[in-house]
């Protein structure tokens, strides 16, 4: 098998403000979306995997993840964000979560 993976090079990317407030709801979802994933397949909560049984010690909510369990899906989130603002889109934050931002930087603008 000659596959040779060509990712976007996103190393020169530097994600907007917005974008970096949206990591960890979209980090929550997409662990989320892998646990329905899991679920639907019959897969159950164990403290170890077993994929003939079907257990897997991740099946339990993002807050009770590991940091570094928790880090697989930032980086997974980053990425994807970085990819999109390399092939040239944008994604604006709606007017009620750009305030919040907004305020949040001016906070800690006055702080320096």
């Amino acid at each position: 098998m000659n596959y040779e993976p060509r990712p976007i090079r996103t190393d020169s990317i530097q994600l907007a403000h917005e974008l970096i407030l949206l990591i960890e709801l979209l980090a929550e979802n997409n662990h989320d979306v892998w646990a329905s994933g899991r679920l639907e397949q019959g897969w159950r909560y164990g403290d170890k995997r077993n994929d003939e049984l079907k257990t897997h010690p991740g099946l339990v909510h993002y807050a009770a993840l590991s940091e570094s369990e928790k880090d697989f899906d930032r980086n997974t989130v980053v990425e994807t964000l970085k990819a999109i603002t390399a092939l040239g889109y944008r994604i604006v934050a709606p007017e009620t979560a750009r305030q919040p931002a907004e305020k949040s930087r001016e906070a800690s603008d006055g702080l320096r």
